[in-house]
């Protein structure tokens, strides 16, 4: 007797191969592999510098039993290179490491992938309860407080927290600042501006621009002191308030660098209709973000980062170009446009 599920009898060659499969399946391995090794310090340990195993190891204050299978898999995973083999050999990094995993470079990103580490990674356990609820997943559904009220109550720990999370933005920032085109604006005000960066970006390239950056009011002496490290302080101010309470401040361009996705449709509808109530006709809004594709088929990252929305917050959730085209047409917008920024992250305007 024949089961209903065995394997028909062709050619192997002709089957789809599983590794995709397995590849995602295994994915949490090589992840905390790579946000272990961040925790560690491992990049920022090698610097500029080679050192073996044991004395790498060492260093970090790790057992002997893991260290060459540790820092190998990060060598096969492309993230630490190796010369020679062997306990003599040496570990060094490889230039995106040295790039964006060493705290001593200005492009680090390892702040987002600490966060990934301590929060995100025991909170995405929680998705099956997320689906089936709606319900947020992080510090609140365990009687604390969310993430951002706890650093918001202590100006330090803020700082620290933003100075860690600029790398990413960086990169979409600088790319923006680069492909649109500014020069029928003179004006620009970025909402939620954290430290400043988005004004201090597009006040770098465009010398023309004069630049708000707008956030809660423990956030403003954070911008001041980043934007007068920049040597920007005449032609970058700073305004604090509550979007959801205050006016917006009047500009040519108003930027969201990922802030309408933290939020559900009715609020996403308030930031943009009161980014329309401060633009002039001709002005443009601007919202940076992993934009999910209209066909919502190709941006992985862009549909994930949606459920990690539903992890953080419930209602919140990320969108398509399509979906912003509605919200902005709803609101009065009349030309709208994308521009690929960076990996997954693009840049949807409405114009006024």
């Amino acid at each position: 007797m024949t089961h209903a599920f065995a394997e028909p009898l062709h050619d192997a060659s002709q089957q789809p191969d599983p590794g995709p499969i397995l590849q995602t399946a295994f994915a949490f391995w090589s992840s905390k592999v790579l946000l272990t090794a961040v925790e560690f310090g491992v990049f920022t340990k090698l610097g500029g510098r080679g050192m073996t195993g044991a004395e790498l190891g060492a260093e970090l204050g790790l057992h002997s039993r893991g260290i060459s299978d540790f820092f190998d898999a990060l060598v096969a995973m492309r993230f630490l290179d190796r010369k020679g083999d062997g306990p003599s050999a040496e570990y060094f990094n490889t230039p995106s490491g040295a790039l964006y995993l060493d705290r001593a470079s200005p492009r680090y990103v390892g702040g987002w992938l600490a966060m990934l580490n301590d929060r995100l990674f025991k909170f995405w356990h929680d998705l099956p309860e997320a689906l089936r609820t709606g319900r947020p997943q992080n510090e609140v559904k365990h009687g604390q407080k969310g993430m951002f009220e706890e650093l918001y109550a202590e100006l330090p720990r803020l700082e620290q927290f933003m100075g860690a999370m600029t790398g990413l933005s960086r990169i979409n920032f600088e790319a923006f600042a680069a492909k649109f085109d500014f020069s029928n604006y003179k004006t620009l005000c970025d909402v939620g501006g954290a430290t400043g960066l988005l004004c201090i970006e597009a006040a770098r390239r465009h010398p023309h621009l004069q630049c708000i950056s707008f956030d809660l009011p423990p956030v403003e002496p954070i911008a001041r002191k980043h934007i007068s490290a920049a040597g920007l302080s005449g032609r970058i101010g700073t305004a604090s308030g509550d979007f959801f309470q205050d006016p917006l401040p009047r500009a040519d361009v108003i930027t969201m660098g990922m802030i309408l996705h933290d939020w559900n449709l009715e609020k996403k509808m308030r930031l943009i209709r009161a980014a329309y109530d401060a633009l002039p006709p001709g002005g443009a809004l601007v919202a940076i973000e992993a934009l999910i594709d209209d066909a919502r088929r190709e941006n992985v990252f862009g549909l994930l980062m949606s459920l990690n929305m539903l992890i953080e917050f419930g209602d919140a959730f990320d969108y398509t170009a399509a979906d912003f085209r509605g919200w902005c047409g709803e609101a009065g917008f009349k030309r709208f446009d994308v521009i690929h920024l960076a990996g997954a992250s693009s840049a949807a305007i409405a114009f006024k």
